[in-house]
């Protein structure tokens, strides 16, 4: 499933596919019930009609397996019938053995149909947090054209640990994309807490570097109150990988980019495809502590016209059949003239084409255009 704004609808499953399971389980006796009466006596099909209740349970409603059970006793009763077991002194109690058993695959359907409510509730809100951290930005700031898109590899949870966010502030604007360690609902609380910092750092920092600072410090602190509140030994070494980009309102003046060990952007012009690498390696998010360089941000152009896609590492290292991995760079190249929005559908469409399954790792793309040049008309 996808979304452009983070979120993800589940629609409920037709009745049409809910009739259809029933239908089968009822015929399974009714077929059983025609080769009974065609083969000989000696051949009993009877006992295997049994079957058809609890098999509705995994698939049906209790409703459904009371279907089910209408259509199987009175099969049951002619095969019986057919194969002169019906007065026979043991027939009674293999009613009574049936009847059982259908009474058990009821209270097992409806057992299950609870459980899959509470999941779906359960499932729902989470989705609802995660839509409410991953705030759409806007699609339009003044010439910068947005678009952004996020998938789960997940299918059921619908949790992922990749991010995005957009802020407008002191004439800026703000774009992070990232990574966040690990899986579901851990992955999930480190994607908040680095958002939420995100935002308010954005409204407080003229520069990029210190922004991005902010959210590390933010970030390091959040990790060792949580090895601590955990007890001794825990370890407190949770990191994100990210891409900060500063982009003024306007239009005008140079994009500033800071990339904490993230896979470089990706700029689309009229001359191709060029990948954004930063001029000093930086680690990601989290891991500041290490020895090493304090963020630090790249300026370069972004042209009229020009397109920046940001990506997580869930785009590249998606695996086809054969195992190759997904050629990004060399798709975009025939996508270049594309708003942001259709080269997200394209992307995700080759995709998903690419890997023919359900994806290895959580996907999030934001896509930047800039349309015209400062002070342009129209």
């Amino acid at each position: 499933m996808s979304s452009s704004s983070g979120g993800r609808v589940r629609r409920a499953r037709p009745w049409r596919q809910r009739w259809a399971h029933v239908a089968v389980m009822a015929s399974l006796p009714v077929g059983l019930l025609v080769v009974d009466e065609l083969t000989p006596p000696d051949i009993r099909l009877g006992p295997l009609m049994v079957a058809a209740p609890p098999l509705a349970a995994a698939f049906c409603s209790p409703g459904g397996v009371l279907i089910v059970t209408a259509v199987m006793f009175p099969c049951v009763i002619l095969s019986g019938r057919a194969n002169g077991q019906l007065g026979t002194p043991n027939f009674p109690v293999q009613l009574a053995t049936i009847l059982l058993i259908c009474l058990a695959a009821l209270a097992a359907s409806g057992v299950r149909q609870r459980r899959e409510r509470q999941l779906a509730r359960s499932r729902s809100a989470v989705e609802v947090l995660q839509h409410t951290l991953l705030r759409p930005p806007p699609t339009r700031i003044g010439p910068l054209d947005l678009a952004c898109l996020y998938l789960t590899a997940d299918e059921e949870s619908s949790v992922g640990g990749d991010l995005y966010a957009a802020t407008v502030a002191r004439g800026r604007v703000r774009i992070l994309l990232g990574d966040a360690q690990g899986k579901g609902l851990a992955a999930l609380g480190t994607a908040g807490q680095v958002l939420g910092s995100f935002r308010r750092a954005s409204r407080h920092h003229a520069r990029v570097e210190d922004l991005v600072a902010e959210v590390e410090d933010d970030l390091r602190e959040e990790l060792r109150a949580a090895a601590a509140e955990a007890g001794p030994g825990a370890a407190d070494d949770g990191f994100v990988t990210a891409v900060f980009l500063d982009l003024p309102a306007d239009g005008g003046g140079p994009v500033r980019l800071a990339n904490l060990g993230h896979p470089p952007p990706l700029l689309l012009d009229a001359g191709g495809v060029t990948a954004l690498d930063p001029a000093v390696a930086t680690p990601p998010l989290g891991l500041g502590d290490l020895a090493g360089p304090r963020p630090a941000a790249d300026a370069f152009g972004l042209p009229p016209g020009a397109t920046l896609l940001l990506y997580t590492d869930g785009v590249i290292e998606a695996r086809n059949r054969a195992g190759e991995f997904y050629p990004l760079a060399d798709r975009l190249r025939q996508w270049l003239a594309l708003s942001p929005a259709a080269l997200l559908e394209a992307v995700h469409g080759d995709l998903r084409h690419h890997v023919g399954a359900r994806l290895a790792d959580d996907v999030a793309m934001v896509a930047i255009r800039r349309t015209a040049p400062p002070g342009a008309a129209g």
